[in-house]
């Protein structure tokens, strides 16, 4: 909040009576308010900007720094309007060091992964280390944790209680992830954050994929204002059309702005005012070769969106429906000094970047020392769990030997998992995995030390020949997550985690073919983004050794507890049908020999 006395030194700023720090000269001005370009100058004093004229002459003195933007264009700083940072495996810092030289300024996130590990208090140590940055975080209480239906095990669970506390405070911008199952059973605590976002002015932002017609009626009586999850142009602009503003999503392994845009470059013209990006989950690599959100405005011009357009949503669309426009979203007098200077709006290059006021990169070099924070204990040592064995990765059945049908997770795409029944042998009691048919073992680990749930299953669409794989990032609950289909090796890939407190790996026949650690809450790490981006690249390396050639399989088996995912999910509680918000038993039916 500004102070009364920071607004008197803004205000004696603006009229030209205190120097300003720096001053951008030369520069076209991308003017997204009107939707103009024209030849401007900026003045900033103390991370605000006090001036953009053709002539501040009158706010230069002898102490103030200037940038020569002649020839480049200015742009307001980018803004991921939905972002889980911790899925980057980057910790703030360096998610920080590896976006903001692409030219995102800002993010709107729930910190959820966080929060499921550590809780709400435990983000004091994440919002000090934020501030450090030259980042800002609008950050979202969510609706309710956990998101999973019927509800898995986490260290914390977000409740109507905590909205209470937290939504009239200035840090809290809105209701985070607000899932339609959750409307749609009329879950009195997520009702009740609901009701305390409506009194307090703050936003809801929605998750309501494939939501159409009545569906999508009900989940709007909510009071839901912004929705991120559209599967198709027709249902991103039956979400228009009825008022949400809808986030266009390019993430890392959901890739849907190309087809998605067609609601704008094939529809009314009108919709771009209801639209803007976000990125969701984005890997350290894909961020360091293709950029971040400057990457989607990218996207968007090269689908045919004029590049004024394209701009306005990855800024003052963003920042106006997120009800941040106050401070960023554009470049005009009293908002924060974020600014982009780019060759030109068709290419969108980004070389120059002011964020916070601080000049973050000066044609194309890094200024900054992203010098991550010490780390208390509370933040590391997150795994609480018991050495396992290889009897705990088997599938026990009530029959000695003959065939099983089970109902597998079949993978066919990230965000879709559809039912595929196989027949399994089985062999002293337990049910084996097949190479040949394309099924291997899947077990969800508690790792809090809160109840010792472990749940089993089965997989298909992983083409896994040999081994195991392994996380403890996996939202949103972020238990230990291993698949594969030599139960030694799954058990070695367990333990090698809880030994280390947390991380991702891939082995086979008791060797660890790659490794990342992930020290922080078990889902990031302080690693410096182009060594992070190395190990990701280590890890899909040796996934396709096993046989599994998924676009990025240690993403896949992240997410395979996320119960919101089409149709079937796998929690610490059980195989889960979404479809009817409920476990189901992937043992269909037995045959003795």
């Amino acid at each position: 909040m500004t102070t009364v006395d920071q607004l008197e030194s803004y205000i004696t700023a603006g009229a030209a009576k205190i120097p300003a720090d720096l001053v951008i000269e030369n520069g076209t001005l991308v003017n997204v308010n009107t939707a103009e370009y024209y030849a401007a100058n900026v003045a900033i004093y103390q991370q605000r900007i006090v001036a953009v004229d053709q002539d501040i002459t009158a706010y230069i003195g002898p102490q103030t720094r200037h940038i020569n933007a002649a020839g480049k264009y200015l742009v307001p700083g980018l803004i991921d309007g939905h972002i889980h940072v911790e899925c980057s495996k980057l910790s703030m810092t360096r998610f920080a060091q590896a976006v903001v030289p692409h030219g995102t300024t800002s993010i709107v996130t729930g910190l959820d992964e966080y929060i499921s590990v550590v809780g709400i208090t435990g983000l004091k140590e994440i919002f000090a280390e934020i501030k450090q940055t030259p980042l800002k975080v609008f950050w979202g209480l969510p609706y309710k944790t956990p998101y999973t239906i019927p509800k898995s095990t986490i260290a914390y669970e977000v409740s109507a209680q905590d909205h209470e506390t937290y939504l009239p405070k200035p840090n809290c911008y809105g209701v985070w992830e607000t899932v339609r199952e959750a409307v749609q059973l009329k879950d009195k605590d997520t009702l009740k954050a609901l009701s305390l976002a409506q009194k307090y002015h703050k936003p809801i932002f929605g998750c309501s994929p494939m939501a159409t017609g009545v569906d999508l009626n009900e989940f709007l009586m909510s009071g839901v204002q912004i929705d991120h999850e559209s599967y198709s142009p027709e249902e991103l602009l039956e979400k228009a059309r009825k008022g949400l503003h809808v986030v266009l999503r390019e993430s890392s392994v959901t890739k849907f702005l190309r087809k998605n845009i067609q609601a704008l470059t094939k529809g009314p013209a009108g919709i771009a005012r209801q639209m803007s990006f976000c990125t969701d989950d984005v890997t350290a690599h894909d961020i360091l070769t293709q950029g971040h959100l400057d990457h989607l405005v990218r996207l968007a011009i090269q689908a045919g969106v004029d590049p004024m357009t394209a701009i306005q949503m990855a800024t003052l669309n963003s920042a106006q429906a997120y009800q941040i426009e106050q401070k960023v979203g554009s470049i005009a007098p009293g908002k924060d000094a974020d600014i982009l200077l780019i060759d030109r709006p068709e290419s969108f290059q980004v070389e120059t970047v002011i964020s916070k006021g601080q000049v973050v990169m000066l044609q194309k070099q890094i200024l900054p020392n992203f010098q991550p924070p010490q780390r208390s204990a509370h933040l590391q040592a997150t795994v609480q769990h018991a050495p396992l064995t290889e009897h705990d990765f088997a599938y026990p059945v009530n029959i000695n030997k003959g065939q099983v049908t089970v109902q597998t997770i079949n993978s066919v795409g990230p965000f879709v998992r559809k039912r595929r029944d196989v027949q399994l042998a089985v062999q002293d009691g337990l049910v084996l995995p097949s190479v040949q048919q394309d099924t291997a073992l899947v077990s969800v680990i508690e790792r809090y030390g809160i109840n010792q749930n472990h749940a089993r299953g089965f997989i298909s669409g992983w083409s896994l020949q040999q081994g195991a794989i392994a996380t403890t990032a996996a939202p949103d609950d972020n238990n230990l997550v291993v698949a594969g289909v030599d139960t030694d090796d799954m058990a070695f890939a367990a333990n090698t985690l809880i030994e280390n407190g947390g991380g991702q790996v891939v082995v086979a026949a008791g060797k660890v073919l790659a490794f990342l650690k992930l020290p922080l809450a078990g889902i990031a790490s302080d690693l410096p983004p182009q060594e992070l981006a190395q190990k990701e690249l280590e890890l899909k390396a040796a996934a396709e050794q096993l046989g599994c050639h998924l676009p990025d399989p240690l993403f896949y088996l992240s997410f395979l507890p996320i119960t919101a995912i089409p149709d079937l999910a796998i929690t610490d509680g059980g195989n889960v049908d979404y479809t009817h918000l409920t476990y189901f038993d992937p043992i269909l039916d037995m045959h003795a020999e």
